[in-house]
């Protein structure tokens, strides 16, 4: 059993926070104004700054003919090194899609369970061959959501300890946090760090 990522949305239906554990495959960077300001700089659009510098003007001597005997020195240029954790996100989809289908998802079941069960039953979790999704919808109407694989056993009293814990106490009651801000999502040092230590703390963490 482990888990593998938890997304928290706000009432605004924008994702707020993201954290990751077990993925194997590590969704794309977000498009630019794909996602909010200070979600997770793990998927963060890159800032202008980072992108990879433009080739220098310099020309091996491998790539050169010979200036004496006129001989092809060498053919051809060394292939670009790729990074492999680019390489490993290259077949997934950008994270502010990824966020997007995670949310409705949840909004549909949601809806069809209150249709076919009325409005007392509420949806909690559901399960598929390879997954399972875990909920807890506070009264504000901020949602936790995670992730897990299969075999995991209901989650959301993990949730609500997120939000009774970490979360009361490093975003409701930090005067830096702009809640509901429309412009800016919620992570902060503190609040990563809290919930790190409490997810990996859990039996069911592998």
């Amino acid at each position: 059993m482990t888990i593998y990522s938890l997304y928290i949305y706000d009432r605004h239906c924008a994702c707020v926070y993201y954290q990751d554990w077990h993925r194997t495959k590590q969704p794309k960077r977000a498009g630019e104004g794909g996602i909010l300001n200070a979600v997770s700089q793990a998927v963060s659009p890159l800032a202008p700054d980072s992108v990879a510098p433009a080739p220098s003007s310099f020309t091996s001597p491998r790539n050169t003919l010979s200036s004496t005997t006129g001989l092809v020195v060498a053919v051809g240029e060394d292939p670009p090194v790729q990074n492999p954790l680019e390489h490993a996100r290259s077949n997934t989809l950008p994270f502010d899609e990824e966020a997007k289908l995670v949310y409705g998802v949840i909004i549909s079941l949601r809806n069809m369970v209150k249709k076919l069960s009325g409005r007392d039953e509420q949806f909690t979790s559901y399960r598929t061959s390879t997954y399972r999704l875990h909920l807890y919808e506070t009264v504000s109407g901020y949602k936790f959501v995670m992730l897990s694989d299969a075999a995991t056993d209901g989650l959301r009293f993990v949730l609500r300890q997120i939000y009774n814990g970490p979360f009361l106490d490093f975003v409701v009651r930090n005067p830096l946090v702009p809640m509901d801000s429309r412009d800016q999502g919620i992570d902060n040092d503190y609040f990563r760090a809290s919930i790190d230590r409490l997810i990996r703390g859990l039996s069911v963490f592998n």
